[in-house]
């Protein structure tokens, strides 16, 4: 058997790991469903049609959309002809952008964590290691086997999120909107960048630890710095721009690189067997 036949051999083994366990599958459907589709349909639509009197409520948000509008950081708001275009227009296209990064964070951490602290759990690790395969190949095997469903979802979720986000928002604007510059560059740069780094720091502690519940709470940490940026964004105070997002995906990358050289560092054979003892 070659390195791509084993490759492929490592990728189909995990995935049909994640889909006869239903605590794997299950919470990687439920997040994107929820804060990728459900959360900001209902959002967009109740703010397409909520009546002008009510925007009162929405104090915050027109706070945020006025000093946006007068600093020029979206010039699109000062040419809408009301308030509510103004706010499906900030929710649609800007706000609810970093909760898709939630998506490959989560999905990856769950299936790194069943990778290494998977196989120990349930004693094939060790059938793994006694395999002629280079350690190179096992973990390109197990990092693809986490990358590629990790993508999937969040293009998938992503394309419902652009069509209902179009549907709401047509009546409107009277063109589709959606997507724009910066989520392009988010989906297809940011989005696997984010991917490979969460997948690669999930496998240096998924080799390390015993078991898949210690990792997937080790590696869960890597979603707090997001909670900042989701916040900063729907505050208005980070606004991501498509050349900061370019940025952010490139350092991911160098990131990246530096991870896997600690991966091939640091794992061995012989200490991937003493991590189980």
């Amino acid at each position: 058997m070659n390195n791509r036949q084993a490759i492929r051999a490592l990728v189909r083994k995990d995935i049909r790991a994640i889909t006869a366990s239903v605590q794997l599958w299950l919470p990687m459907l439920i997040v994107p469903l929820v804060i990728g589709i459900i959360m900001p349909g209902i959002l967009i639509w109740t703010a397409s049609r909520m009546e002008l009197a009510s925007l009162g409520n929405m104090s915050f948000l027109l706070d945020t959309l006025d000093n946006l509008t007068h600093a020029g950081r979206i010039p699109q708001l000062a040419s809408m002809p009301t308030d509510n275009h103004r706010i499906v227009y900030y929710l649609a296209l800007y706000m609810f952008a970093p909760l898709f990064l939630i998506i490959p964070v989560m999905a990856s951490s769950i299936l790194t964590a069943n990778s290494f602290a998977g196989e120990k759990e349930r004693k094939t690790l060790e059938g793994l290691l006694f395999t002629p395969m280079s350690m190179d190949t096992l973990f390109k095997g197990k990092v693809l086997a986490a990358l590629i469903p990790s993508l999937l979802l969040s293009w998938i979720t992503f394309m419902i999120y652009g069509i209902i986000a179009n549907i709401l928002m047509y009546p409107m604007f009277g063109a589709w909107m959606f997507p724009n510059l910066n989520w392009i560059i988010l989906v297809l740069w940011v989005v696997p960048a984010c991917s490979l780094v969460v997948i690669l720091l999930n496998v240096l502690i998924s080799a390390k630890v015993r078991g898949f519940q210690e990792a997937y709470q080790l590696g869960g940490l890597v979603v707090l710095p997001l909670l900042a940026l989701i916040a900063g964004q729907a505050s208005g105070m980070l606004l991501i721009s498509p050349l900061m997002l370019l940025l952010v995906g490139a350092v991911l990358l160098l990131i990246s690189f530096a991870l896997l050289r600690l991966v091939t560092l640091w794992n061995s054979r012989q200490q991937l067997a003493e991590s189980q003892i």
